[in-house]
């Protein structure tokens, strides 16, 4: 467990009726970036919650840097950071009050990354937190997160509700700021475009279940879009193996294949395809194909 930084094994949470969380077991490595997707109600802010002691797990166990998650001692919640979606900052500070207050709690404060993440954003030094912007609060956190020195950065939906130049400005901050070895970045977000700027690794859930995990390049290249005319009426097209989606767009039918090679050519043009055409799938279409149908855990397995 020494090299994870976190893990989870047979981890269940109940809300009353609901069940966010259903015996997930995952094992992240420690380093790089690990972005969290999925549906809303996948148990992603379900998961971050038990792994910062938040919430009590119902069943099952999860581990932060070899810790027990219910039990972290002060020392190591030190070497965790957590940014949220509502960047809420003690208002009445400004922000060199508040950089300074965060400076004296952290042992392994690192000043000259604060000030280099916090130059991302056109925040001065004597302005108040509840004078800033959405995206100037999210930068301002980041650079907070980021400057304790963190084993692990837990990012949840960080880029919610930002303009596109806040969001830019934010994710070139995280992106370019030189971590230490081993340091690991956990991030959620529904932006497909923000994971594959960002993420080396792609962890999606479904229903508090662990759907897939990989690299999203390796991830992608393990889906097809088939896109094929039939002249006639659309035959049935269930029995295509490794088949997890299929629209009607134009009078053709495009389908989201997992797992499979050049002969679903040859078995739509048996069900009477007139063309057949191959194209490579974006990673938020390959994410979209995998949770349309509930058979596709299988294929993900």
């Amino acid at each position: 467990m020494d090299g994870l930084a976190f893990a989870t094994d047979d981890l269940s949470l109940r809300y009353r009726n609901k069940l966010a969380l259903d015996r997930l077991t995952l094992h992240v490595p420690r380093g790089g970036i690990h972005a969290v997707v999925g549906a809303n109600g996948a148990g992603k802010s379900s998961l971050f919650r038990v792994l910062l002691g938040f919430e009590s797990a119902t069943a099952g166990r999860a581990t932060v840097l070899g810790h027990d998650s219910a039990h972290l001692p002060q020392a190591l919640r030190g070497r965790i950071g957590f940014v949220n979606e509502e960047h809420s900052l003690p208002g009445w500070l400004t922000v060199t009050q508040l950089a300074n207050l965060q400076r004296r709690q952290y042992a392994r404060w690192q000043q000259a990354r604060y000030d280099e993440v916090v130059a991302n954003f056109n925040v001065l030094p004597e302005q108040k937190i509840a004078q800033l912007s959405r995206g100037e609060r999210a930068g301002v956190n980041l650079a907070l997160a980021l400057a304790q020195g963190p084993e692990l950065l837990i990012l949840d939906e960080p880029t919610l509700g930002l303009d596109v130049v806040a969001k830019r400005a934010f994710l070139e901050a995280l992106m370019f700021t030189a971590l230490d070895d081993g340091s690991t970045i956990v991030y959620c977000s529904h932006q497909m475009e923000e994971i594959e700027r960002v993420a080396d690794n792609l962890i999606v859930l479904d229903r508090g279940r662990l759907r897939h995990m990989a690299a999203p390049d390796a991830f992608c290249e393990r889906m097809r879009l088939w896109i094929a005319e039939f002249p006639f009426q659309l035959p049935d097209l269930t029995t295509l193996p490794g088949l997890l989606e299929v629209r009607q767009l134009d009078g053709l039918a495009h389908l989201i294949v997992f797992d499979q090679g050049d002969e679903i050519d040859a078995r739509l043009r048996l069900l009477g395809a007139r063309t057949v055409q191959q194209m490579p799938v974006s990673l938020e279409r390959a994410v979209n194909g995998l949770l349309a149908h509930g058979h596709a855990g299988r294929h993900a397995a």
